[in-house]
């Protein structure tokens, strides 16, 4: 089976996300600068979407054809076709590729197709050649009397799909804007992202996680989300401690969670050695104090600060790191002048390892920094976010 990824505003970061949830169960290969197949024998569930931050959009690829004429088209995409007659059938397409195909023509066509099998139709519609999420969910796309065909043009070939998913871009608004305890002055991490810091890390739900600087506990959440079992926020602030405790009781009443071991304590991340045992944490997954967001202020006297905190964390966090274990760590990255400063803490021995598989690291369509981390952010932003990926 070979299924499809539309991925998100960070295609870098998507895919490096998906070669951690899917490590060593198929073949993941970015055949667009915003789109990646996975090749392989396991099936995978539309609810996966509900795991996954960076991708936009899942379904499963049908047929391939050398073809974009609209015969030929028609021909392989009868797998969209509903069984029965009831109801009337809604479908989209959505065609990703340089070569512009003509999209009225062939939903024309495929109406009329459709009525000679009785099925009464209506061709949802958009401005773009490709349906956002928005226009697929709205239309009810991935239910059983609606479809949106996926065609994407690849090596000469024309790949035709079926999405199966598009991203809970609702549940995952109410997950940031509806949780009781929001904090703009201890940083502001979108679900989605801490999802995708998550995914990274590579931790099995079994394992223990850690994030020293909860704030709110967005990352504690959404790993309790994910089905992690063990989990420790810390935070200096008082009011984090509790902020975290209100979001992680909304989120096991709104979400009918299980109990798991999510533990909280009030420390200073510098000296966290001090509250957890040697070794006995398997991920740290953290957004830090990202310095000021707004306003004025000396980019490079507020970097320092930065790297000697940092590198006194991560000194400590090495400590309570098994061997081998991960940190997914959040650093500043200051847009100033048409560039970008990036801050160099000591690393304490430990490694800046790439999150890029080593058979897709040739791939044009990767964007990594000289230290094979990923940016997050967008043009003339004053703060980006560098994602960094260590190892003990």
């Amino acid at each position: 089976m070979k299924y499809f990824f539309i991925l998100g505003t960070n295609p870098t970061l998507s895919l490096a996300e998906l070669a951690a949830v899917f490590n060593n169960i198929g073949r993941l290969s970015l055949i667009q600068t915003n789109i990646a197949t996975l090749e392989t024998d396991q099936d995978i569930a539309a609810n996966i979407m509900n795991n996954i931050g960076g991708t936009i959009k899942f379904g499963l690829i049908h047929n391939e054809i050398s073809s974009t004429n609209t015969n030929a088209i028609l021909k392989a995409i009868n797998f969209i076709k509903p069984n029965s007659s009831d109801g009337k059938f809604r479908f989209g397409i959505s065609s990703y590729g340089r070569q512009k195909i003509n999209l009225k023509v062939l939903a024309m066509e495929f109406k009329k197709s459709l009525k000679q099998s009785e099925i009464n139709s209506r061709w949802v519609t958009s401005r773009e050649p490709t349906l956002s999420s928005v226009v697929v969910e709205q239309n009810k796309l991935t239910t059983g009397r609606g479809a949106e065909i996926v065609m994407i043009q690849f090596n000469k070939k024309l790949l035709l799909g079926k999405t199966l998913a598009v991203q809970p871009f609702k549940e995952l608004s109410f997950r940031d804007y509806g949780r009781p305890a929001r904090d703009d002055r201890s940083g502001m991490l979108p679900p989605k992202l801490a999802q995708i810091m998550i995914n990274l890390s590579g931790a099995n739900p079994e394992e223990t996680i850690l994030d020293p600087f909860c704030g709110s506990g967005t990352i504690v959440t959404e790993a309790l989300l994910l089905g992690y079992q063990k989990i420790i926020g810390t935070d200096i602030s008082d009011k984090a401690i509790a902020d975290t405790k209100k979001n992680i009781d909304w989120t096991k009443n709104n979400f009918k969670l299980p109990t798991a071991d999510c533990r909280l304590y009030k420390t200073d991340a510098k000296e966290i050695a001090k509250q957890l045992a040697p070794n006995s944490v398997d991920a740290i997954i953290t957004e830090p104090y990202l310095g000021p967001q707004r306003g004025l202020f000396n980019i490079e006297k507020i970097a320092k600060e930065l790297e000697q905190l940092y590198a006194k964390c991560l000194t400590e966090f090495k400590k309570n790191l098994k061997p081998n274990g991960k940190i997914i760590m959040v650093w500043p990255s200051f847009y100033d002048k048409r560039k970008n400063i990036f801050l160099h803490p000591d690393l304490a021995g430990l490694k800046i390892i790439n999150p890029i598989p080593e058979n897709l690291r040739t791939n044009i369509f990767i964007k990594l920094t000289n230290r094979r981390t990923i940016i997050y952010g967008r043009e003339q932003q004053k703060v980006w976010r560098e994602i960094v990926v260590l190892e003990k």
